[in-house]
């Protein structure tokens, strides 16, 4: 691939630096925590499709283990560039902006870590680029969205009948904004996304007003869909599970105990590569970072130190 050069648009400070990046013919938004050490880079892959690495500002906390910290807005999302042609949305499209980032910023062998989408982009990534890694940190995340949509369907059929059939009655009318639909959802969201009482008050203002209607989000439309339960873009079918042996650096897969990608996709991806660590967090929905935010970190400053030793 071509290689690409940084623009020169960098503030910095002690500790924290962020600027833009031009990769494969478009610009990108970038954001480095602390100074590079013997221990490496950690590079992060935000969720979505369709967020922005405002999220990843929790995984500067490596930086107080010794590790430089490096996110990233992924095409069309944050403060990238957000061109319309939708042919740019791709998952193959989005492990070679991956590659861009690593090559532009010079980051060498890098840590990759990804959480949700970016746990299927940093797999998507690692399954062709291992020979450019230190090793893979797989948070809810997944190889195969057809066994994420079948596990899906499986824990709505054993929510409480009322509120199944709430959520479906609203879905086929697209009125996903009925308050009816938003307290089923929500029930759904205590279940497996965040499972503490009381819900932090950013949580609610996030799901208060139903799914994103943000007619710019091009990279979540495209790939997945307005649903936030079905996909209906071009990541329906994405499946890379027979890759997985292409995986040869050590790999920690992490996931909730009811995380809504379910437990059955960690479990596959640390079935097929070799030598994988699986660590699964008890009474946890999706929002590991959230709701166990010390050990999260622990266990990824844990398993990068062991990475480190062997090295």
């Amino acid at each position: 691939m071509k290689k690409s050069k940084t623009i020169d648009l960098v503030v910095e400070t002690k500790h924290y630096s962020d600027g833009y990046v031009k990769v494969l013919d478009h610009v990108l938004f970038f954001k480095s925590w602390g100074e590079l050490g013997d221990k490496g880079t950690v590079l992060c892959l935000h969720g979505g499709p369709g967020t922005s690495s405002d999220p990843s500002s929790n995984m500067a906390k490596l930086t107080e283990h010794g590790y430089k910290v490096v996110a990233y807005d992924q095409l069309g999302c944050g403060r990238s560039e957000r061109p319309q042609g939708r042919s740019l949305y791709n998952v193959d499209r989005f492990a070679e902006e991956v590659e861009g980032i690593r090559q532009a910023l010079n980051l060498g062998k890098i840590h990759l870590f990804g959480g949700s989408w970016g746990g299927m982009l940093n797999v998507a990534y690692a399954v062709k680029y291992s020979k450019n890694l230190k090793s893979l940190i797989i948070s809810s995340g997944s190889s195969s969205t057809p066994l994420d949509m079948a596990e899906l369907k499986r824990m709505r059929a054993a929510l409480p009948k009322g509120v199944r059939k709430t959520l479906e009655k609203y879905e086929q009318t697209g009125d996903t904004k009925n308050p009816e639909y938003l307290k089923a959802r929500k029930f759904w969201m205590k279940k497996h996304f965040y499972r503490l009482e009381p819900w932090p008050m950013e949580l609610n203002l996030l799901f208060a007003h139903g799914p994103s209607t943000n007619p710019n989000n091009i990279a979540r439309d495209v790939m997945w869909g307005d649903h936030p339960f079905v996909p209906t873009g071009n990541l329906l079918y994405w499946d890379v599970t027979d890759k997985l042996g292409n995986i040869t650096v050590p790999t920690l897969i992490m996931c909730g105990e009811y995380d809504y990608v379910s437990p059955e996709c960690s479990k596959l991806l640390h079935k097929n590569i070799k030598g994988s660590k699986l660590v699964i967090f008890e009474n946890c929905g999706h929002a590991l970072q959230r709701q166990e935010p010390e050990k999260y970190i622990r266990t990824i400053a844990d398993f990068l130190d062991g990475v480190n030793q062997k090295s």
